[in-house]
């Protein structure tokens, strides 16, 4: 691409563009690695492991089994599993099938499930085997033709003792993939431009939309990551501690850089289990542990994290949401490496932005081959310094919103940049903050107020755990802040808040309304839920 200002901001040694090979794909890669790197182990959850050897074998099983329940290429097939050896066997049996993964979130009500399995089309479901009981009736109304139950645990020794039985549209996978040891996988041929996931947005402003990425859109988005991760660490001996769910894009980009590079991906089952992820981190010396910024500040808030040897440890990935800075004091504090904060989205697979490695407290510049423009509600580009919308442009884009012709159209500008909906300010090199998402700014007595400024202060003060803050209605400014608190202890009033607020802010920006709860709604990747706090 065409030189740009933050091109002189890149430390030495990263391209400015990603070489992308013309008719690579994600079965591609899988299938390099699963023959170059037979021996190592690819996987870790807990006790159990999984080789690229045995990823191989049972993701041709599976796509063996795919093909013979007919199940052709471009089928959708859900993935509705907690951290686990499930996932990723599915997962590469999917890609390497030609057929399309649709991640879904484990926690989805009946109600959320039945939408996005109807909107995909899915023809089959991987399912936690704990979820079958209360989801299968919705599930098989859907329409879907199989349900494949999956254990947290002890897949392989399921597998190891399943018969041969005839396929049933509800069977354990381990029974599935048993039964197909002596087929073979579909031969078929994938392009770039093929889905590899439809993933599904969360629906912030009403059903969610699933967002069609390619097989070039995620192997670009891998390429653009790996880019200036390479200035970090040795990439060689990769091993990730994963906390957080694969349905997820963030942590789901992560695990097909570490089968790229014939790495380790160690997963933990339930990231709100600070303990847990605490002893995965203490099991063994890790290279690299992926976070977002509720998991870091719970991690600073359970005991343990002291103890935790990061001597073997060169990077630490923060992204998802902005990590407040307050939080990476408190992880420094606590003995942890420097986060290194990175920026993306579901759309762009999700590579957009990234930090020199250790920094944090902006998203920093745009990962090589990506264009970005910062533009007022009219779509001119804005002065350094002054917020706007952030545009970006790359091969890690998305194909478009499926079946969403109209919602496609309005997300892309006529030269084909993606309106991400987050407001920042960049500054002379290009560097830039996030101020807020778009959407969630509040609007009071004509001045734009975000809830990231106010959460950031409050977040401020050691008697704080967490926060969260919405606009509501207000009779004399339209909209007035109401700023939700986890507290540490009761002594903390509304009144102490509310005069630290008054310290660090404009006074059109203190919370005009401050509530106080036991926690805050999250999404399992640990995405504070503002949408939930505006309900009455």
């Amino acid at each position: 691409m065409e030189p740009r200002r933050w091109h002189a901001a890149y430390p030495q040694g990263l391209p400015t563009d990603i070489d992308l090979p013309p008719g690579e794909t994600l079965a591609a890669m899988l299938d390099r690695s699963i023959a170059a790197f037979a021996d190592r182990t690819a996987v870790t959850a807990g006790s159990e492991s999984l080789s690229y050897a045995e990823l191989g074998r049972l993701s041709d099983r599976l796509a063996a089994h795919f093909a013979q329940a007919g199940l052709r290429q471009g089928d959708r097939v859900a993935l509705m599993l907690p951290n686990g050896l499930a996932f990723p066997i599915a997962m590469a049996a999917i890609l390497r099938s030609g057929l399309v993964g649709v991640p879904v979130n484990p926690l989805y009500t009946p109600r959320e499930l039945a939408h996005q399995l109807a909107d995909a089309g899915v023809r089959c479901i991987v399912l936690a085997e704990a979820l079958r009981e209360a989801l299968e009736g919705v599930i098989l109304e859907a329409g879907v033709a199989q349900i494949l139950t999956a254990p947290v645990a002890g897949l392989l020794a399921a597998i190891a003792s399943a018969g041969g039985e005839e396929a049933q549209k509800v069977m354990p996978l381990a029974t599935a993939i048993a039964r197909s040891g002596n087929l073979s996988p579909p031969v078929v041929q994938i392009a770039p431009g093929d889905p590899a996931f439809l993933q599904y947005t969360g629906g912030t402003t009403g059903l969610s939309k699933g967002a069609v990425l390619t097989h070039r859109s995620v192997g670009a988005g891998v390429l653009q990551s790996l880019s200036w991760m390479r200035l970090a660490v040795d990439t060689r001996a990769w091993s990730v501690v994963a906390p957080l769910p694969l349905y997820h894009i963030y942590p789901l980009q992560v695990s097909l850089i570490t089968f790229q590079l014939g790495g380790v991906m160690r997963l933990v089952a339930n990231p709100r289990d600070p303990g847990a992820v605490i002893a995965e981190m203490k099991r063994a010396p890790f290279l690299v542990f992926i976070g977002v910024n509720t998991l870091f500040n719970a991690l600073v808030n359970a005991p343990g994290l002291a103890t935790v040897d990061f001597s073997g440890t060169g990077l630490v990935i923060g992204a998802g949401a902005s990590i407040q800075q307050a939080v990476s004091q408190r992880w420094r504090a606590a003995g942890g490496l420097p986060i290194t904060e990175a920026y993306g989205l579901t759309e762009t697979s999700p590579s957009a932005t990234f930090n020199p490695p250790g920094r944090n407290g902006s998203i920093g510049i745009p990962v090589p081959s990506t264009d970005a423009r910062i533009v007022d509600d009219d779509g001119r580009p804005v002065p350094d310094g002054t917020p706007g919308e952030l545009l970006l442009k790359g091969p890690q884009l998305f194909a478009g919103y499926w079946k969403r012709e109209e919602e496609t159209r309005k997300a892309l500008t006529e030269d084909g940049f993606f309106r991400t909906g987050d407001v920042v300010v960049a500054d002379a090199s290009g560097a830039m903050t996030i101020v807020d998402r778009k959407k969630d700014m509040i609007l009071v007595s004509g001045f734009n107020v975000y809830p990231n400024e106010i959460e950031a202060v409050v977040a401020m003060h050691e008697g704080v755990v967490e926060c969260a803050c919405i606009g509501q209605p207000d009779a004399r400014s339209g909209e007035a802040p109401h700023l939700f608190v986890v507290r540490r202890s009761e002594a903390l009033t509304a009144g102490e808040v509310e005069a630290h607020c008054r310290a660090n802010l404009a006074g059109y920006k203190v919370p005009r309304q401050i509530s106080f709860l036991q926690a805050l709604p999250k999404s399992t990747v640990g995405k504070i839920l503002r949408r939930e706090l505006r309900q009455p």
